[in-house]
């Protein structure tokens, strides 16, 4: 895949009702970058199967990978793997490897019929490995599942990496001027319609009693944003303002 994407769903009624703050699709975002696969869609859906499995098949067939977090967990409400199951035609059993890494975890005097659900997964599916709780996340189709708990879905996304395809990282590049948006959009406009794969956002910023844009141009392509760069900051600087080039970053 030369240009690789993703979506993200976040799943849980304690993220919609405000109780739990969603705190994983930085992460994510972050670690697919560096393979060159761009997010393009997040979507936070309630503990209800009808739309956990509407969303899984709309978005499997949007993007060449889907990431879902929460709802895999041992409790009433955590629904995950049947719609999982239910979206792509298949059941639920009880894989021996996870009932193993489950085992190993808890020991057989607390393994819990509760706990052992998290052994459950759909027939076909793949597991990832959870080095820091023991319960494996699972990969069926191009669907990844994780939980919801962010030191465990990153080290669930860090298992999965090495067998992502990744395609072209994507290269941003940095200026800040000190002068809002809003004067300096039409130059930012003018310039990115010059290019046919760059975007170029603006974010402003107030510190220090201050307040300016951040101006970041991103492409797939590294020669294009040096280009946009440096054409910003001749036009900003020929109408007055001083520009500070902090530089292209290239994913790590």
């Amino acid at each position: 895949m030369k240009y690789p994407t993703a979506g993200f769903i976040v799943i849980g009624n304690e993220v919609l009702s405000g109780r739990t703050r969603e705190g994983n699709l930085q992460t994510l975002a972050q670690k697919l970058s560096t393979l060159g696969i761009e997010v393009r869609e997040t979507r936070i859906v309630l503990d209800l199967e009808p739309h956990i499995i509407d969303c899984i098949r709309e978005l499997s067939s949007k993007y060449s990978y889907v990431f879902t977090s929460g709802g895999i967990g041992p409790t009433h409400d955590d629904i995950t793997a049947a719609a999982v199951a239910k979206a792509f035609n298949t059941e639920l059993y009880e894989d021996p490897a996870a009932r193993e890494m489950l085992l190993s975890h808890y020991g057989q005097e607390n393994l819990t019929d509760e706990r052992l659900k998290m052994a459950q997964v759909p027939r076909g599916s793949r597991l990832i490995e959870n080095p820091v709780s023991k319960a494996p996340g699972f990969w069926l189709n191009n669907v990844l599942v994780m939980a919801g708990v962010p030191k465990i879905f990153e080290a669930l996304v860090d298992s999965a990496l090495p067998f992502l395809e990744g395609g072209i990282p994507v290269a941003s590049g940095t200026l800040v001027v000190q002068i809002g948006e809003s004067l300096i959009a039409g130059i930012m406009s003018d310039v990115e319609a010059n290019f046919s794969q760059l975007t170029v956002g603006s974010y402003p910023y107030f510190r220090a009693g201050q307040h300016g844009t951040s101006i970041v141009t991103r492409s797939r392509n590294e020669k294009d944003v040096e280009t946009a760069m440096e054409t910003l900051t001749q036009r900003l600087e020929y109408v007055g303002y001083r520009v500070e080039n902090q530089g292209i970053q290239l994913p790590k």
